[in-house]
């Protein structure tokens, strides 16, 4: 008896042992592009969709109650809006940007029976690199019916749809000439949204922030706009990402052009809240001559740059 109760517990184990572990799926994640948050369902709605940069572009803010009173989140190209009283798996959905953003401006005559698709439910048709790009992208379900031909706006030329509205962009390459326009920062507009909402945010997991910077900004000044012929100017340099967040680590380099002396170069790294700091001692600079300084800074593959100034006075 005991040989058997020895060997239930050794299969059980095993067997443990055996069960598959399954990688958890993320229920949120923390876009340092923009610097807000996509959570619970929005995050799962945004994730299923492998081309989810290009379609709805990167969240401007965090979920909230809108203007007109949906719980939604805005992005680039898109707001999600969730709906509570629509069964699980339907409750995001997008909002009608094109129709909510669209005034008719006169359309353009430029459709080809042969190489278009017309719409009974709105009269319209999609023609074109249009037609190819709107196939290609997930047609009626993603973009909804066409609401308009097209038309020319902001020296482009457009057409609406219910949910977004594309644009030809002939200076891109290739496939790249027909995208989506930024509609969602237009109504985040149009509905008169508190500006604040678009400032970074924390991750929402507490977690330290990805110094995952896209852009590089830099501003320079000195700390006395006027100074003697022989005194010492301090230079402070600030470096931060697209997110107005420090970037710690970059390689500044000032150089200064004195109005009697050759330039002379200085580098420095900024530190944990992005600044950096140069003094420079000089003598017997002309009286009422401007001292130049050219900033450039570098972070992995980005580069900025600015300029600064400080004349010499009595």
């Amino acid at each position: 008896m005991k040989k058997v109760f020895t060997l239930v517990i050794f299969i059980s184990l095993a067997l443990v042992s055996w069960i598959p572990v399954r990688a958890q799926t993320p229920t949120s994640k923390y876009f340092s592009e923009t610097g807000h948050n996509v959570e619970g369902e929005f995050f799962a709605f945004y994730n299923a969709n492998p081309n989810a940069t290009s379609l709805y572009g990167y969240p401007i803010t965090e979920r909230f109650i809108a203007r007109d009173g949906k719980d939604a989140q805005y992005f680039q190209r898109a707001r999600f809006e969730y709906r509570a009283d629509l069964p699980e798996g339907k409750r995001v959905q997008l909002t009608a940007l094109g129709r909510e953003m669209y005034v008719s401006s006169g359309q353009i005559n430029i459709g080809n029976p042969f190489a278009c698709r017309a719409y009974s439910e709105t009269g319209f048709s999609v023609c074109f690199a249009f037609l190819e790009f709107f196939d290609a992208n997930g047609g009626t379900t993603q973009f909804g019916y066409p609401i308009s031909g097209f038309e020319y706006r902001e020296g482009k030329i457009v057409q609406y749809f219910e949910r977004a509205r594309l644009e030809w962009q002939s200076a891109s390459a290739g496939n790249y000439r027909v995208v989506i326009s930024d509609l969602g920062r237009a109504y985040f507009d149009k509905l008169n949204e508190d500006p604040a909402r678009l400032a970074p945010a924390k991750p929402s997991n507490n977690a330290p922030r990805l110094q995952n910077a896209s852009e590089l900004r830099v501003r320079a000044f000195a700390l006395k706009t006027v100074a003697q012929p022989t005194d010492t100017q301090t230079f402070y340099i600030v470096v931060q990402d697209q997110n107005s967040q420090p970037i710690s680590g970059a390689t500044c380099t000032i150089t200064v052009h004195w109005s009697n002396v050759a330039q002379n170069s200085t580098s420095v790294k900024s530190d944990s809240n992005g600044i950096g700091v140069v003094s420079l001692a000089f003598q017997n600079q002309p009286y009422g001559s401007l001292v130049n300084a050219d900033v450039v800074c570098a972070y992995n593959q980005l580069a900025g740059k600015t300029s600064t100034s400080f004349r010499i006075w009595y």
